[in-house]
This record gives structure tokens, sequence and C-alpha cells, in this order.
């Protein structure tokens, strides 16, 4: 799995097109760098580009973790997951042509941050992205409840 490391900000041209940071494809492997996934976020108003690689290991995550055959409730969130999503290439000048439909869910016109996750890339409306930090009222309490105690590995900072 790639972390991402970083975010830009970058334009959508008039055909949807954005500029895949070149930060973020030196990150990749060589392999990697031509095909993707994208899809609405689950929880946020934004986008998610993986790799085909990551998409892959999010699908079997999902598959190991699900009965699609005979669970119903399993059915619709493998529907929901798999609702817009798109398969996108980057082009000979590192740009992704986004459906304008994902454009559109995401609220994205022109302005947008791409910014780097684990295993992931997240595309924001610039406006929506500068909105996120002031979600979390005290980073450092958000940190102690995630992971303070609950570390698998002990020597980690």
């Amino acid at each position: 799995m790639t972390s991402f490391i970083g975010d830009y900000a970058c334009k959508v041209d008039p055909k949807g097109r954005i500029m895949l940071p070149q930060g973020f494809i030196k990150q990749m492997p060589e392999v990697a760098r031509d095909k993707f996934v994208i899809k609405k976020d689950i929880f946020e108003k934004c986008l998610v580009l993986y790799t085909k690689d990551e998409w892959h290991r999010q699908i079997e995550i999902i598959a190991k973790n699900t009965n699609r055959y005979f669970n119903q409730e399993h059915r619709m969130f493998i529907r929901e997951f798999s609702k817009d999503t798109a398969e996108i290439e980057l082009d000979a000048n590192n740009r992704l042509l986004i459906p304008a439909r994902l454009l559109k869910l995401a609220d994205i016109d022109k302005d947008v941050i791409v910014a780097g996750q684990l295993g992931q890339i997240e595309i924001w409306s610039k406006e929506l992205y500068e909105q996120t930090g002031s979600q979390i009222e005290d980073f450092g309490e958000l940190a102690t409840k995630i992971l303070g105690g609950n570390l698998q590995n002990p020597d980690a900072p």
C-alpha cells in the first residue's frame, strides 16, 4: 500500500481534467501510475482516488467480510460502495479526466485540493477542504481517543 504524502492545490480544466501532482506520481510504484479507480467518498463530500492495486485490496477486504449471496444488508452495502465509481487513466500530460457526475457529487468546480492519505488520494473542492479542520475541536484529544492505548505495536511513536 502506498501512503501518499502531501496536499496540493490544483485546478479543474473546462473538460473536467486535473493534473495529478508529480509528488504523488513519484510516490507510486511505476506499474501503478496509469490506471486508477475513483469514487465518491462514503463519509464526506469528496472523491477518493485509488491505484488499481489498492482498489483490488479494498475489494478483497469487503469480499472477505461480507456475504453478498445470503445477507441482504451486505448486498446493499456492496451496492452502495460500488455506486458512483469509475475507472480512469492518466493521460500523457499526467492529467486525470474526472467524470462530470462525480465532480458534481463532490461540489467540485474549479479549485481543488488533492490530498494524500493512507493508500488513497482525496480530491476536494478547495472550499470544502478548508472547512474540514474546523470539524475537529482538538486534534490531540482525537488522537488520544483513537490511538491512545490501542496500538498494536507498542513501540510505535
